[in-house]
């Protein structure tokens, strides 16, 4: 699943952690990608440490890649950026900066253990400031991804999955809500957008930017926009796979 879950506050203006925690065991998925995570950041969020909070929650692993890293008023880092969170084993870990202007962007790319073999998993949040740095961090992301082992790219792009600024991820990986067997999103049986899995913003979506990306041979079987029961101003997306066996 990937989820900007907007430092924990909600359509309402408040921060709830708790109903977030309940929208992600909801949604009961074996791996979890996060955007927009809070590590005592500051008042937004009540300085506490949200991923760790969210990983105890839910009983599951978890893996943290800061996009901002600034010391904090005690022995807390004051940090900001993209968590992982998995019931599946963890072997371990890495954080990728990405090119640009404006606030911080980074990669985490995570190694994760399956039955049958291993899945990396990146989850990343591309910059709002303009289709130049997001041209040059996809670029970036795109880059990690040059080996033929099964991996998957998680995360909030900020643009659509058929923008010209995302032609170097389409080079190597296919968009998941493109090759899903099945489809459902929050937009309404007789909407004009239904099935065009719009997660943004969360009260009326508009916008395709929270995506999940597959390398060749891992099959889609589903994908579904979550309702984020007004937890973030965005909506979760699930995504079902079959992945490869390797080894």
């Amino acid at each position: 699943m990937s989820f900007n879950v907007h430092h924990g506050v909600g359509a309402d203006g408040r921060h709830d952690l708790p109903r977030l925690a309940q929208v992600l065991a909801a949604a009961d998925a074996d791996v979890v990608c996060l955007q927009e995570v809070d590590r005592h950041f500051g008042d937004r969020s009540e300085h506490v440490d949200q991923a760790l909070l969210l990983s105890r929650a839910l009983d599951m692993e978890l893996a943290w890649g800061p996009s901002i890293d600034e010391p904090g008023g005690g022995t807390d880092r004051r940090q900001y950026g993209n968590a992982l969170l998995s019931r599946l084993p963890l072997l371990g870990s890495e954080l990728h900066r990405l090119p640009g202007e404006g606030e911080p962007r980074s990669a985490l790319r995570t190694q994760v253990q399956l039955a049958g073999g291993e899945l990396w998993v990146t989850t990343t949040h591309l910059s709002s400031r303009s289709a130049e740095d997001r041209t040059v961090q996809a670029a970036a992301v795109a880059g990690l991804h040059t080996d033929p082992r099964a991996a998957v790219l998680v995360g909030d792009l900020n643009a659509d999955a058929g923008a010209p600024e995302l032609a170097a991820l389409r080079e190597r990986l296919s968009d998941a809500w493109e090759l899903a067997a099945e489809r459902s999103d929050q937009s309404g049986r007789f909407s004009l957008h239904a099935r065009q899995g719009l997660t943004h913003p969360a009260r009326r979506p508009r916008v395709r930017i929270d995506q999940v990306w597959v390398s060749a041979g891992v099959t889609v079987t589903g994908a579904r926009v979550l309702d984020a029961a007004g937890a973030s101003d965005h909506h979760p997306l699930l995504v079902e796979l079959d992945v490869p066996v390797t080894g």
